[in-house]
């Protein structure tokens, strides 16, 4: 079983540079940083909501 994903992403311009000054801000490379931002929102979510599953 893989146990990772690919995912494909479009962005527009302005989000993809602005998505790019955040990932350099914080030290991590624009993967890493789409990675961190989607836990992010599922712990938010699951807070909230509950657990997802």
């Amino acid at each position: 079983m893989e146990s990772q994903k690919h995912l494909g992403l479009r962005l527009d311009k302005a989000t993809h540079e602005k998505l790019k000054l955040l990932s350099d801000f914080e030290g991590r490379s624009i993967n890493r940083e789409v990675i961190y931002l989607i836990r992010q929102a599922i712990r938010e979510h699951e807070s909230k909501y509950g657990e997802l599953k």
